[in-house]
């Protein structure tokens, strides 16, 4: 009984620091979510690291390094649409009412355009390389369809575009940790600790 009753209140403060409530409430962000959000953070950030080292090698190296750089975007896409649709199965917890209008539009449209850019990226980056006639695959374990014909003036603008939007992904996801840092440190609000895993929420 004693050890029941331990593993139960243990159970209790697992939940009540968010790392076993899976599925999103009105005050938290659940761990499946939390787990892709992170996940796609760690991976972008995978995705800039093999990107500057792709544009310092040559030859078959720098192939091997850009064939690394698409299989971790198609990874990110596919945990993209996963997110999405966790998100919309789920509630999401609201804005604090004390956000000013302004701060309340910068807030969705930072989450919106994150989105978009997080399937724009790897998208544009699939039809760049199908328009220049290169396979694309992921990790060597199966190979994806051509989405467009080969078209040397469509990758050279899918090139342009993708780049584009790389930084605007930095610019947004800059002004999206800003924001989150604010929540924390200024407005010392909830809006940061309920994304991350263990944090204690009133």
């Amino acid at each position: 009984m004693i050890h029941s009753a331990r593993i139960l209140q243990a159970a209790r403060v697992g939940i009540s620091l968010g790392f076993m409530q899976v599925r999103n409430t009105t005050v938290r962000w659940g761990s499946v979510a939390q787990i892709l959000h992170w996940l796609i953070v760690a991976l972008i950030i995978v995705q800039v690291i093999l990107a500057l080292m792709a544009a310092q090698l040559h030859g078959m190296p720098k192939l091997a390094m850009l064939a690394r750089h698409k299989s971790v975007g198609i990874t990110i896409l596919m945990l993209a649409v996963v997110r999405l649709l966790w998100r919309l199965v789920n509630p999401t917890p609201p804005l604090p009412l004390t956000l000013k209008p302004y701060e309340r539009f910068l807030a969705n449209f930072t989450h919106a355009a994150l989105y978009f850019l997080i399937f724009a990226m790897p998208l544009t980056g699939w039809i760049m390389t199908s328009a220049r006639g290169f396979p694309v695959s992921w990790f060597n374990l199966f190979q994806l369809p051509d989405l467009v014909a080969k078209n040397r003036p469509l990758y050279e603008a899918m090139v342009e575009t993708h780049e584009a939007l790389a930084w605007t992904l930095g610019a947004v996801a800059l002004l999206h940790l800003l924001g989150a840092l604010k929540h924390h440190f200024v407005m010392k609000d909830t809006v940061l600790r309920r994304m991350l895993p263990f944090s204690k929420i009133p």
